[in-house]
């Protein structure tokens, strides 16, 4: 990966939706280019897909908060993502270092659903604890990966 691929992805980071044309002229190639660089860089898997960021406040989920999950014994990341996949507030969920085993952001319309979707992924009979944090505000949002470009 050289600069100029590094320049398309932070274009891409910013505006997934550009044209060629458009990113070409920012970063100094053509639009061909920049469409056979970026048709290189999803073959070898740097760019993964392309998705639509909907703002939850927009959609009336203006609780955010995020959980962590404290379990009994070992269980498996697969196990984690099971029953938290079955939990549409769920918008992330790591696996993590430290005394918690997983950390979970959730985002809901208010405390009253949080505390429900909470409550379905305690029902996990090897979760033995969540410790849950709710977000006052947004200090710093950038999209997901490394800042490039």
């Amino acid at each position: 990966m050289d600069d100029s691929d590094r320049a398309i992805l932070g274009c891409l980071l910013r505006n997934a939706r550009a044209t060629y044309a458009q990113i070409g002229s920012e970063v100094g190639l053509s639009a061909s280019a920049v469409k056979r660089r970026v048709d290189a860089l999803t073959r070898r898997g740097v760019i993964r897909g392309f998705t639509v960021v909907i703002d939850p406040d927009a959609l009336g989920w203006r609780t955010e908060a995020y959980v962590q999950l404290y379990c009994r014994g070992n269980v498996s990341p697969e196990a984690l993502q099971r029953v938290l996949a079955e939990v549409p507030e769920v918008v992330s969920a790591s696996t993590v270092s430290g005394s918690a085993d997983a950390l979970v952001h959730m985002v809901a319309a208010d405390v009253r659903q949080l505390e429900r979707a909470i409550e379905r992924i305690r029902r996990a009979p090897w979760i033995e604890q969540s410790v849950s944090d709710i977000v006052l505000s947004r200090i710093i949002e950038r999209p997901t990966g490394p800042q490039l470009g």
